[in-house]
């Protein structure tokens, strides 16, 4: 379950920076935004995992 978070969060960070460039490279500030959004979710995300196996250990 934790690896499949781990891939979800991960393609979650990877799919807003994909957002972010296509909204620069269409001046969309709206998309930019998005995709903003979408890869610092999925980075907050990825800590919390981090620190799910560190006290895990």
């Amino acid at each position: 379950m934790a690896t499949e978070d781990k891939f979800s969060n991960k393609a979650e960070e990877l799919k807003g920076r994909a957002k972010e460039h296509v909204g620069r490279a269409t001046d969309d500030p709206d998309l930019q935004a998005e995709g903003r959004a979408d890869r610092m979710s999925g980075t907050l995300k990825q800590a919390g995992e981090k620190i799910k196996d560190a006290f895990r250990k």
